[in-house]
């Protein structure tokens, strides 16, 4: 008896959970809002952009075929990507108080559909948006990036993105750590260079000195300048001098001088394995990288939150039509971004947790869409 019930419940959730008229209306104009508002917000962002580089790219010479196709085809997807869950708020602010207004959010609820019920195309439109921007993000902007930021070097920034970096601290293999004072990316040259090598122990074994040290872009080699190796064996040290010396490292000049944006330039698997590599060397890049690694699947995520919130605080009718709703709306997505980029900064300068830095907006909005929910008309 109890089977029969269960079956009937079962079948009875999945009747409800399917697609009706009143669904494809709601998702149709969930998505052709987001579109909309995407093509509208990145025509201006583009003729912005376009007017403010314009003398850059007729002082170098830059092809107009590149500007179209290596600049601002690769421009678009990853600033509409990036701002993508503001777009998903203001979308479902916009159609929902429309909606509102026009009293056919209260002819759906007197029809006998619950409000929870209400809310399954929303997050069904909001999962189709999830999805293209995980994807987007983790496997297709990466490569995109690449041919931007090449454009960008070549005709727009008047100087390259590398600069001198100082104090470098690497874990090269197990118990094995470089250290240099300063290095040049332009003439690929480091200074005050050591190589230390400890025992299980946690004793010293070995130690390279040399005060200059140079990059050899054909054999991939570093090239140790006027070297000095300290060896301790029974407690008696060997000193070895020599003039020039080749070491293999795991580490190349392009994992001292990244550009700020190199982190957007990998997909997910590279992203990875970066940051292993980064665990291994013992880098004080690694935090950056795991904050992007965690943003990737935040970010998605929050489009669900975001939808929440803005359905349940538009669905009401006010006076004055839609103004106060997308007021609202917009505070708290703009809120939402300054609020991560807080939580992003604290994990780069202090001791909070990348993963908790970027999942602490999520969790505190959760808060505030499950009160709003629960104020919601029904």
């Amino acid at each position: 008896m109890e089977r029969v019930n269960d079956k009937k419940t079962l079948r009875a959730t999945l009747d409800t959970l399917r697609i009706k008229i009143i669904d494809t209306y709601i998702i149709r104009k969930f998505l052709g809002t987001f579109f909309f508002c995407i093509i509208l917000i990145m025509t201006i962002a583009v003729v912005f952009d376009f007017a403010e580089k314009i003398d850059n790219f007729m002082e170098k010479a830059a092809p107009w075929r590149a500007v179209v196709f290596d600049y601002y085809l690769n421009f678009i997807p990853y600033f509409a990507t990036l701002f993508a869950p503001l777009f998903v708020f203001i979308s479902v602010i916009f159609f929902t108080s429309r909606m509102a207004v026009n009293t056919e959010i209260i002819a759906i609820l007197n029809s006998g559909m619950s409000f929870r019920r209400m809310m399954w195309p929303y997050f069904l439109a909001a999962m189709v948006i999830a999805l293209i921007i995980f994807y987007l993000t983790n496997f297709v902007i990466p490569h995109s990036n690449l041919v931007r930021m090449d454009f960008e070097d070549k005709y727009y920034r008047s100087q390259g993105r590398k600069i001198n970096v100082e104090n470098i601290h690497r874990q090269v293999f197990k118990n094995v750590y470089v250290y240099m004072e300063s290095y040049s990316p332009i003439y690929l040259r480091g200074r005050n260079f050591t190589i230390e090598k400890f025992d299980e122990e946690g004793k010293l074994i070995s130690k390279l000195s040399s005060p200059s040290v140079t990059w050899d872009s054909t054999t991939h080699k570093w090239t140790a300048l006027s070297y000095t190796i300290r060896e301790i064996k029974d407690k008696e040290e060997i000193f070895t001098r020599g003039i020039k010396l080749d070491t293999t490292l795991t580490i190349k000049p392009g994992d001292f001088s990244r550009d700020p944006g190199f982190v957007g330039t990998m997909t997910y698997k590279e992203l990875s394995d970066y940051i292993d590599l980064l665990r291994l060397q013992g880098s004080e890049e690694l935090k950056v990288f795991l904050i992007e690694k965690h943003r990737r699947f935040a970010s998605p995520f929050a489009v669900f939150i975001l939808t929440l919130i803005g359905v349940s605080l538009s669905s009401r009718k006010v006076r004055g039509g839609i103004g106060m709703n997308i007021g609202i709306g917009l505070a708290l997505s703009f809120s939402y971004i300054l609020f991560l980029q807080f939580a992003s900064q604290f994990s780069l300068k202090g001791d909070l947790n990348p993963m908790l830095a970027m999942w602490i907006p999520n969790m505190l909005y959760i808060v505030i869409a499950l009160v709003l929910y629960k104020l919601a008309p029904k």
